[in-house]
């Protein structure tokens, strides 16, 4: 009898033998998985810091390549308008308006104008008068950096302000005069 524990004890341990090695193998390819999910995850921001980093380079060599001309900050009493505009003349001789930092109100109509004069005030005089105007798009956004392509031939001496206006109501939320850089 004591033979058959002694056999049975024996045939337990070399059970538990051969059943726990499977187990501890699976948990160690788990952390090997996890391992490979880990680097992968490493790699991939890795990747994505390149991309980040590629976008930055060709922003900066569009910088580069872009001159700036002009550039003012814009006002508004009536509407809060507020940030930066800027008229860049690329290398291949395009000019754009980027509005930067830009923030004004929301309205149903709005409009980017270039205007020939020297600045707009809030009661919008030179949209009732005969003031030249160069419509450059409906405004993008109210919140945020976008750019406005200016048409070809547009003489820039002339047309010294940016106005943000709402044609349904023919009111100007906001201007910014431009000045030499």
């Amino acid at each position: 009898m004591v033979l058959t524990i002694k056999a049975g004890l024996a045939f337990t341990a070399l059970a538990g033998a051969f059943l726990l090695p499977p187990s501890v193998h699976a948990q160690d390819n788990m952390k090997q998985d996890n391992m490979k999910q880990d680097s992968m995850k490493q790699d991939s921001m890795k990747q994505d810091d390149m991309k980040h980093d590629k976008m930055q380079d060709d922003k900066m060599m569009h910088d580069l390549k872009a001159k700036t001309l002009e550039t003012g900050k814009f006002h508004g009493k009536v509407h809060a308008t507020s940030g930066r505009a800027t008229v860049y003349q690329e290398a291949d001789g395009k000019l754009v308006l980027r509005l930067t930092n830009f923030k004004t109100s929301n309205g149903p109509d709005v409009h980017v104008i270039l205007v020939a004069t020297k600045d707009a005030m809030d009661d919008a005089n030179f949209l009732k008068d005969n003031t030249e105007k160069v419509e450059l798009g409906k405004l993008k956004g109210n919140e945020g950096d976008q750019n406005y392509e200016i048409p070809a031939g547009t003489d820039l001496t002339k047309f010294r302000a940016v106005s943000i206006y709402c044609e349904r109501f023919n009111a100007n939320f906001g201007a910014a005069p431009l000045e030499k850089f």
